[in-house]
């Protein structure tokens, strides 16, 4: 389900060139400088007149409401889709990137362990590359520019 309340496919969601990462809105650090450098990369490739879109998937579907989505992507970037579910619909999604995810204890206050790859998808093509953490904006968005140029 995207922030607005719509249920959605991969096909719904990726419709050109896009950023797709797994994390939760309650993370302390890392999800946020990640999708931050995602939403920088999006910006540069847009300069370039590139259409890339940031997708932001939650592994957290206790706290990641549609609205707690919403407001994240929103903070993120105006292109920025949040997507949550049910957590066999998460498990489902997670299990097709391969995220590996884990909520680290049952209090109120807990943390999700998880994998940190943004993945850059492609109707048509499926995966094309991976990120890491490491990489820059302006890395990730000559990679995408490559590809993009391809596609």
């Amino acid at each position: 389900m995207d922030h607005n309340g719509q249920l959605v496919s991969e096909a719904d969601v990726i419709t050109g060139p896009t950023l797709v990462y797994f994390g939760y809105s309650y993370c302390p650090d890392v999800c946020p400088l990640d999708n931050a450098r995602n939403a920088e990369a999006v910006d540069l490739l847009k300069a370039k007149g590139l259409d890339v879109r940031p997708v932001f998937v939650s592994v957290d579907p206790d706290r990641d409401t549609r609205a707690v989505m919403g407001e994240f992507v929103s903070y993120m970037h105006p292109d920025m889709i949040g997507l949550t579910g049910t957590a066999d619909q998460i498990k489902a999604a997670a299990k097709a990137y391969k995220v590996y995810y884990r909520k680290v204890t049952e209090e109120e206050h807990y943390l999700v362990d998880h994998s940190t790859f943004t993945y850059l998808m492609a109707p048509e093509h499926g995966f094309l590359e991976f990120y890491k953490r490491a990489q820059t904006p302006q890395e990730v968005a000559q990679s995408v520019a490559c590809y993009a140029s391809k596609l």
